[in-house]
Formats: C-alpha cells, sequence, structure tokens
C-alpha cells in the first residue's frame, strides 16, 4: 500500500507551492481542499470509486484539479490527445469503456458519450460525500494511455500506481530533489511526461508551473526569471530556445539544472549551441509503457555519449535482444506496465518479464544505451539497414537545416529507398545538401529525394510523425 498521495503531501507541506498557472497558485493544502471538493460533485453526478472515467482538455490549473479529484475518487483515467481526430477519440473512447467523459468545453468537439460531462456543470451542483481513502492499493490502475499507434490500431497503456511512483523515485535518485525544485511544464497533461510531472510534484513536494502550450519566448522568460529549475522536451523544442537564446544574446542562470530532452537523441549542433548558453541538457529515453524515463544521460556525458541516452534509473534494467550487438531494446522494472485494455487487453506487454519495446539499438562498453530507431521506421534498402534518425542528426548538422524528416518509399531495385523532408532556416540547394551529406554519411544512407516543406508532422509531444510524411506529398 501507498498513502494516498496528495493527502499525504499536503499534511507534509500544505504552504508550498503546488501549482503556478497564469498568476495563480495554489498550495498542497489548497490544491488538495478543491480536488477533494470536485470530487465531491463528481460524485453527486454519478461518478464512483473504481469507474473509468474519459478526460478531454487542454493544459490549465483546472484539469490539474480535475486529474487529482478523480485520482481522490479512486477512478481509472483515460487521458485523450486533443490533437486526435473525432474518429480517433471516438475509438478510444469505445476501447476503453470509459463510464463517464469529462470535457473542459463542449464546443470543443462532437463527441457522444451516454455520460459526458463539462468541468463547468460538474462545478455547478452541490457536492456528495465519499469515502476517501487515505491508503492506495499498489498495483490500482491511475492511468490509461493510449499508444502513438506507429503500426495498426493504438493500444490503451495501463499504468498502476507503482509504475508512477516507481518512475518518479527512480527520477529522483538521478537527479536529487530540492525544496524550491519548481519544473516548467509546457508538456501536454495528456501524454506521459506531463502527467508524470505531476506525480513527481506531489511525491517531492515539488512546483509545477504550468502552460497550456509550448512557447519558446515565454519559456526562456520562465527560466532567466531564476524560479524554474527543471523542464521536459524534445530535440525540435529544444532547438526553438535555443534560437531566442541566441537571438537575444543570453544564458540561462545557474539557477536552473535540468532539461530532460527526450523523444530520440539530441544532434550535436543541439548540444554544442546548448552548452554555450548554459543549459544543462539530460538526454532521457522513456515510453508509454515505462511511465516515463527509462534511462537518462548526464548533461556532463552529453558530448562525450554523443546520441546516447544514458544509463537506467536504479529501478531499470535494460537488454538488447539480437544476435548482433545492435537489436531490439528490452525493459525490465517496477515502473513497467503490466497491461493494456480493451482490444488489446489478452495481448501479454512481457515476455519473461521483459518489455520488448519495438525500439532498435545497443549498449556500449561502458553501459550507456544508444537508441537508433523505432523498428518500424527501419529502412531495408538493398539489404542494408538504414536508421532515419541517423540521417536526420546528418542532416540537421547542416547550418541551414532547421529540421529534418526521413522515411522510405518502394522501390523495385533496392526495395526502399530513404527519401529526405527538410524545414529550411536559410537558402540551400539539394545539390548543397546532397554535397554536405556525402562527407558525413555512407552513399547508400543518401536519400534519393528532398522535399523542402514548412513543417514536419509533429504529435502532441513534439515527436516527428514518420509515418505521416508521405502525406505531404501525396496532399
Amino acid at each position: 500500500m501507498y498513502p494516498n498521495l496528495l493527502l499525504k503531501r499536503a499534511s507534509l507541506t500544505p504552504n508550498r507551492i503546488a501549482l503556478s498557472f497564469g498568476e495563480q497558485e495554489w498550495t498542497f493544502a489548497q490544491l488538495n481542499e478543491e480536488a477533494t471538493l470536485f470530487a465531491k460533485r463528481l460524485h453527486s453526478k454519478g461518478v464512483l470509486p473504481g469507474m473509468r472515467v474519459a478526460i478531454l482538455a487542454s493544459s490549465s490549473a483546472q484539469l490539474v484539479i480535475v486529474l487529482h479529484s478523480c485520482m481522490q475518487l479512486g477512478c481509472e483515467l483515460v487521458l485523450l490527445n486533443e490533437r486526435l481526430t473525432e474518429e480517433e477519440l471516438s475509438y478510444q473512447l469505445q476501447d476503453s469503456k470509459a463510464e463517464f467523459l469529462l470535457v473542459d468545453s463542449f464546443d470543443k468537439r462532437n463527441l457522444l458519450h451516454v455520460n459526458k460531462l463539462s468541468f463547468t456543470e460538474v462545478e455547478s451542483v452541490e457536492g456528495v460525500s465519499f469515502n476517501l481513502e487515505t491508503e492506495w492499493p499498489k498495483d490500482r490502475i491511475v492511468t490509461i494511455m493510449y499508444t502513438s499507434g506507429t503500426t495498426g490500431k493504438p493500444k490503451g497503456v495501463r499504468q498502476s500506481l507503482d509504475n508512477h511512483v516507481m518512475s518518479a523515485t527512480g527520477s529522483a535518485l538521478n537527479l536529487g530533489v530540492q525544496p524550491n525544485d519548481c519544473w516548467l511544464c509546457t508538456v501536454p497533461l495528456f501524454h506521459i511526461s506531463g502527467f508524470s510531472i505531476l506525480m513527481r510534484s506531489v511525491l517531492y513536494g515539488m512546483t509545477v508551473r504550468l502552460h497550456t502550450k509550448f512557447d519558446a519566448e515565454k519559456a526562456v522568460e520562465e527560466i532567466l526569471g531564476g524560479i524554474v529549475t527543471g523542464m521536459s522536451l524534445v530535440a525540435v523544442m529544444l532547438e526553438r530556445i535555443i534560437a531566442v537564446l541566441e537571438e537575444k544574446d543570453l544564458s540561462f542562470p545557474s539557477t536552473f539544472k535540468s532539461m530532460l530532452v527526450g523523444g530520440g537523441p539530441v544532434p550535436l549542433n543541439y548540444l554544442e549551441r546548448a552548452i554555450e548558453r548554459n543549459i544543462p541538457v539530460l538526454q532521457t529515453y522513456g515510453m508509454t509503457e515505462t511511465a516515463s524515463q527509462t534511462t537518462t544521460l548526464s548533461s556532463e556525458d552529453a558530448i562525450r555519449k554523443l546520441g546516447s541516452a544514458g544509463k537506467p534509473l536504479f529501478f531499470a534494467d535494460v537488454r538488447i535482444d539480437g544476435e548482433e550487438n545492435i537489436g531490439e531494446i528490452c525493459i525490465k522494472g517496477p515502473h513497467v506496465t503490466r497491461g493494456y485494455v480493451g482490444a488489446s487487453e489478452s495481448k501479454n506487454p512481457l515476455v519473461n518479464g521483459w518489455l520488448h519495446t519495438g525500439d532498435v539499438g545497443y549498449i556500449d562498453d561502458e553501459g550507456y544505451l544508444f537508441v537508433l530507431d523505432r523498428r518500424s521506421d527501419l529502412i531495408i534498402s538493398g539489404g542494408e539497414n538504414i536508421y532515419p534518425a541517423e540521417v536526420e542528426q546528418a542532416l540537421i548538422e547542416h547550418p541551414a537545416v532547421r529540421a529534418a524528416g526521413v522515411t522510405g518509399k518502394r522501390d523495385d531495385k533496392w526495395g526502399q529507398v530513404p527519401i529526405a523532408f527538410v524545414v529550411l532556416k536559410e537558402n540551400v540547394t539539394e545539390d548543397e545538401l546532397k554535397d554536405f551529406l556525402k562527407t558525413q554519411i555512407a552513399s547508400y544512407k543518401q536519400p534519393v529525394d528532398y522535399y523542402f516543406v514548412e513543417h514536419l508532422p509533429r504529435n502532441a509531444s513534439n515527436k516527428l510523425m514518420r509515418r505521416e510524411l508521405m502525406k505531404l506529398i501525396i496532399d
């Protein structure tokens, strides 16, 4: 058993700031009080302990209160991605068998559900008392998040209380915890990178400075203010922050301790520029099935171990499954999911206790993990393996390239060949890029076609969706 997390935190540090949003702040005592009141109101609308409740909402203080209130009620939270289509959302609602759907606005979607409630509607009713549990079972399901669905239909991943607690504990043992910690959250709360920040907040007694969405200018302003000590993002967001600092000729203060960067390796160009601006980049690797981080690379190793996602956190184990040094990354630990819901419920994610991630990588002789790519994104050309991330990183090294995406297209001779989609920050020709890449990567890895585009397809957490790249040509 674990204690009721918010209740325990509110009793330990009631006056410490839990949440900051816009001009408002909430202490842990206030957050607990408002979450409990909203839970009572949910209860009066028929939401009972143990029910599965779907939530579709933008990141806001109100959403934080709603998430905590549902946890206080003992509900399982199905966190829906705002950027999905109505068809995709309807599938997840049906697949998860959510008994209620909570939305921050009826105007946002025309989703149909027999028990659809808006936040405002719930706030307008009188609350009804319920049995507030002071202890929670470790195996209780807290959240259900759907994978991005790179192959087939997305799967609803069950994340238990133990998964979240052990993930947060492993991160704390790696990063350390200080009373003045304040994490800037600009990633969506419906994504594991965002929700894990809320879990770390109640476990550490850490302030969350919440933004509805990522804005590089505003993020830089927050960090320069000297209060924010950490932030989570992906490489493309990091580059935008660096660009703002370079434009203003500014550097981050020493009060800022950790820039966790996930979603793939950070290009050398970004790392070198980050160091110049005093940005402590910690590359990390995790996924929905692991309730956030599994490995993290310290900032002092960022250049020496370029491209590495670091070593496993304290409670995690990582191995490579394959006859060669390069193979599928497998993960074991108490932070790993034990299963799915809905159509995938019968699928066991573990094989002899190990999660087979579908990601390809290797571990070097010092124990550092290198993630090469998704197995599903792998391009096999004439029997040779081409990892799109490697080609993308080579392209980003060119000073005119802001971002790049690489995928494979069918070819009668080679089976598949790579093609590149490039976002520029200054003019450059296709021939100039081709000449540059000849000095960077082998000839068989060279893209046969280049497409210059305004932007690349990304999901809600700003990760590149390579499976969507071909649509840029078709459309």
